[in-house]
């Protein structure tokens, strides 16, 4: 039969429960203090020009039309008119044309909206520099509002729907975990506070948050916070050193540049790594609160293993989740490049020169120290919870392991392995031998 996941967690001895207390407790606490201290007052302004105002609108009427050919080349020649040309006419919903109809040109260019009759769009007002006073609407983009909501109300209704209590408890961690990143991290950033301590100390507090709210307040979710904020301390420091050894200066990408011209008190480099510890945060959570959960299923099954025989069997575990986790790490910062990887694929350089140049260079430490971590978290993690897990055994050795329970026969296993084909090994492995 199989094993009931929705069991509660055995209770771990009382003198492992205080030491764990005594060793969260603190670590919480010192998070919220520097939180605190570190709490942005008030953002620095912005350097750019005034926001240009954006309403609300709606299609109601389409007219395309061929498009004129420029006086400099023939109609169909190259660098001519693309299209489409014409002129659309919005009913404006906001602002001091509120209920008027307005024509404006069909939007063109790359990344162009294409509307139709009927669409919901945002247009903004723009100024004529020559004439202060003259103004009008084009189309910026569509109105993205009301497709976002039941994408989000879909998504809400699945988790709950799958997980009950904890898909909603998944779902509560999720709104601490934006509420903190835009509430306390990206204002802190932008307030001119250094990026690599803000970054930890929120990550920290997602990790308190999340943990805790999803997976309630036990001795298995105490040992996946330890490991969690142990390897999110190596990771910075690996970050730090491969960031200072490849002189890497945060000015990797458009958004950097653009970022600076806004904020020109944002420290890019430390920012870059910042970005390095909060983007490991997801996967080290999924992977510590794994091993951890595997090593209390394992010693539930066959209280007879000992701690060795039940790190060694937690740990190959690990070494699968692992062996698919590192595909996609590289694999999701990849996929968020790929304009840019596309434009190196264009480039005529050669691979050497394009390999170690600012933005690849970053790709590959961002995605090689992540991975580093998230490996050092199994064998952290493990550990810890072998030792919880095993509280009250004493040293370990055969006499003082309980013997096993006799809910299930032996036969009844040795059936099982002999039909699948396999046998046992010797130093007490579950991989099957075929």
């Amino acid at each position: 039969m199989g094993a009931d996941h929705t069991r509660p967690t055995p209770s771990a001895p009382p003198r492992v429960r205080r030491i764990l207390v005594a060793a969260v407790v603190p670590l919480f606490l010192v998070t919220v203090v520097a939180a605190l201290a570190l709490w942005p007052g008030g953002t620095s302004e912005p350097t750019g020009g005034a926001d240009v105002p954006r309403y609300q609108g709606s299609v109601t009427r389409l007219v395309s039309e061929a498009c004129p050919p420029t006086p400099e080349t023939p109609e169909d020649g190259p660098g001519g008119p693309t299209g489409p040309c014409g002129t659309v006419t919005v009913t404006v919903e906001q602002g001091p044309d509120a209920g008027r109809q307005v024509e404006v040109p069909i939007p063109t260019g790359p990344g162009a909206p294409r509307v139709e009759v009927g669409d919901q769009v945002i247009l903004v007002e723009l100024t004529d520099p020559t004439d202060p006073a003259a103004t009008g609407y084009q189309i910026a983009e569509h109105q993205r509002g009301t497709p976002l909501v039941w994408l989000a109300v879909l998504f809400s209704v699945v988790i709950v729907a799958f997980g009950r209590w904890r898909g909603l408890a998944a779902l509560g961690g999720l709104v601490a975990s934006f509420a903190i990143l835009l509430g306390f991290v990206l204002p802190g950033i932008g307030a001119g506070q250094p990026p690599l301590l803000v970054a930890i100390v929120g990550s920290a507090l997602i990790m308190f948050v999340v943990l805790y709210l999803t997976h309630g307040i036990t001795a298995q979710t105490s040992v996946a916070v330890l490991g969690t904020l142990g390897s999110l301390v190596l990771t910075g420091l690996l970050g730090a050193l491969a960031i200072a050894a490849t002189h890497l200066t945060g000015f990797g990408d458009e958004d950097a540049t653009t970022l600076s011209m806004f904020q020109r008190d944002v420290d890019l480099h430390g920012l870059l790594l910042a970005g390095i510890i909060i983007g490991s945060l997801g996967v080290l959570d999924d992977v510590t609160v794994t091993q951890a959960a595997t090593v209390t299923e394992l010693a539930y099954a066959n209280p007879g293993l000992s701690r060795l025989q039940l790190y060694r069997a937690a740990t190959r575990v690990g070494r699968a989740h692992i062996a698919s986790t590192v595909n996609t790490i590289v694999l999701a910062y990849a996929g968020a490049s790929l304009p840019l990887l596309l434009l190196l694929v264009a480039d005529t350089r050669p691979l050497s020169q394009i390999l170690t140049s600012e933005f690849m260079a970053t790709e590959i430490v961002r995605s090689t120290v992540a991975t580093l971590g998230l490996i050092a978290a199994v064998p952290l993690t493990t550990g810890l919870a072998v030792l919880v897990t095993t509280a009250g055994r004493g040293n370990g050795s055969d006499d003082d392991r309980p013997a096993p329970p006799a809910a299930r026969p032996p036969t009844e296993r040795d059936a099982a392995l002999a039909a699948l084909g396999g046998r046992r090994d010797p130093d007490g492995s579950t991989d099957v031998t075929w």
